[in-house]
């Protein structure tokens, strides 16, 4: 078995701009300055989403992601979420929640500079992480949201002028 990986608590040395795009290349995202928060969620709702066991999410306040290209939103989601993907490939792009505003969380996946500064810092939603799912790091593990946190993790970043 491998090393315990360490966590990242402090995402402010990431670079000035993030570039990335959806599989097919028909959707393009910037996203300017270092991310407030950046997690892995468990829960079935992303699992869902995505198709995938475990996402990992940066998020930006809002006015400093773009998007270009053609995102359509994504139907039967709860009310006071929003999430986007790509309308040609499918590839999800963002997702918004009304309990967390003013942030736009985009997965990290799409990400040309995934590699700087958007390792995670949490798992949320652990209580719902599949069985066989193991990531063995030393970040904090929320057994549900980290709605918390991440409102704390923007209220942080906008006192320090982020």
């Amino acid at each position: 078995m491998g090393a315990v990986s360490a966590c990242v608590t402090d995402v402010a040395v990431a670079s000035e701009a993030h570039h990335g795009r959806c599989y097919c290349g028909a959707v393009s995202v910037r996203a300017s300055g270092p991310p407030v928060s950046v997690s892995y969620c468990h829960c079935v709702s992303c699992r869902r989403a995505t198709g995938a066991p475990v996402t990992a999410l940066a998020g930006f306040p809002t006015d400093r992601v773009q998007l270009s290209g053609a995102p359509a939103s994504a139907a039967g989601t709860p009310e006071g979420v929003k999430r986007t993907f790509c309308g040609v490939c499918g590839t999800a792009i963002s997702f918004e929640g009304d309990y967390v505003p003013n942030q736009t969380f985009l997965h990290v996946g799409l990400f040309d500079t995934a590699d700087d500064g958007l390792a995670p810092q949490w798992h949320s939603h652990d209580d719902e992480r599949i069985s066989w799912v193991s990531i063995v790091d030393d970040c904090i593990r929320y057994r549900a949201s980290s709605r918390d946190a991440l409102n704390a993790s923007a209220a942080q970043a906008a006192a320090n002028g982020g």
